[in-house]
């Protein structure tokens, strides 16, 4: 399945049915009188996030969501039936944006969060609505409220615990195959993921999802390379882990290139909590790594991690790190919570 985190949709809820102008007249009814009845409500748009998606593929080939209109009222009081809804499902961590790419419209994180988009027009009242002691005959009847239309964007931002960040080829996707049971493109030539790969990893007693997004160049907050799009998928993210390939001959500026474009991006990314390694140190020997070292070190002005997901070197402590900063999020985020009152029972 292809991996689509963004689409642009048009939705439009139905329009409201129009009221009836109608009279009784029956044989050998003494007293007639208006019996129009009132037109039926038009479908809603909804949004519903549902468990069982991961992607938006499904939007690239459907774009243009339409509710049914209300249907008309009819004679001997006879309201007309409303039209049916439409559900828009999407994948949980899904935003919804204005036609703007800015305003947030909602955002749905959770199975079973579900909201309205579009509400379909009230359908018209009836000539039988209007009757009344000084007026016995109306002859009119209200059309059906109008259709709401908009166009909205749906961006999809992976939850994950943590998240891999770094250059191209830095051995990000080796050190998701090598913890988790994810199976993203490995090669022994250079290249670039080109969508997130998701991954579970239980590491210290917890267990937490770990992401591991496209690699950043130089200038990507520009447009460069894939650009930083996908740093989206990281937003959520409690914890980064920043890599960098030992083998590199520029590790101080593969290190700054890496934040530098992650402060352009912006989005809080620079203040998250960071654990940083270096990588790819089974292709190096003890005297080269220790330099190498010294220098990711100076750059950063912190201790680095000796990292190689081949030789499981460093592996333990690497998640060790992330699990004691997911651990202490997670403790933040349960002490902020509301408490709810309990009230008491009553019959």
């Amino acid at each position: 399945m292809k991996f689509l985190d963004q689409a642009k949709i048009y939705i439009a809820s139905g329009a409201g049915g129009p009221g009836s102008v109608s009279f009784r007249r029956e044989k050998f009814i003494e007293f007639g009188g208006p019996d129009g009845g009132d037109g039926g409500k038009g479908g809603d748009v909804w949004v519903e996030c549902v468990a069982n998606l991961n992607t938006l593929i499904d939007y690239r080939y459907r774009q243009h969501f339409t509710a049914k209109s209300g249907v008309g009222g009819m004679g001997k009081n006879r309201s007309g039936p409303a039209g049916d809804d439409v559900i828009i499902p999407v994948p949980p961590g899904t935003e919804v944006l204005d036609e703007d790419q800015e305003t947030v419209i909602a955002e749905l994180m959770q199975p079973g969060d579900r909201v309205r988009l579009a509400r379909g027009g009230n359908g018209g009242f009836g000539n039988a609505h209007f009757k009344s002691p000084t007026n016995r005959a109306p002859r009119h009847a209200n059309p059906g409220q109008p259709a709401e239309e908009m166009t909205i964007w749906l961006r999809l931002k992976l939850i994950a615990d943590a998240g891999i960040v770094g250059l191209p080829n830095a051995g990000k996707s080796t050190f998701l195959a090598s913890v988790t049971a994810a199976k993203p493109k490995i090669a022994d030539y250079p290249f670039t993921t080109l969508y997130p790969n998701l991954g579970v990893v239980r590491a210290a007693g917890l267990d937490f999802v770990l992401a591991d997004i496209p690699g950043l160049i130089e200038g990507a907050h520009e447009g460069a390379g894939l650009g930083t799009r996908f740093l989206g998928h990281v937003e959520r993210c409690r914890v980064l882990l920043h890599l960098v390939d030992a083998t590199s001959e520029t590790i101080a500026a593969d290190y700054k290139t890496v934040r530098a474009e992650i402060k352009a991006y912006g989005a809080g990314l620079e203040k998250k909590k960071q654990v940083l390694a270096l990588s790819k140190c089974d292709a190096l020997d003890d005297e080269a790594i220790a330099a190498k070292l010294a220098e990711l070190k100076a750059a950063a002005r912190r201790k680095p991690i000796v990292l190689s997901a081949v030789s499981r070197r460093g592996v333990d402590e690497v998640l060790a790190a992330l699990a004691r900063e997911i651990r202490s999020a997670r403790a933040k985020d349960e002490a902020a919570a509301p408490v709810e009152e309990r009230k008491p029972w009553t019959p």
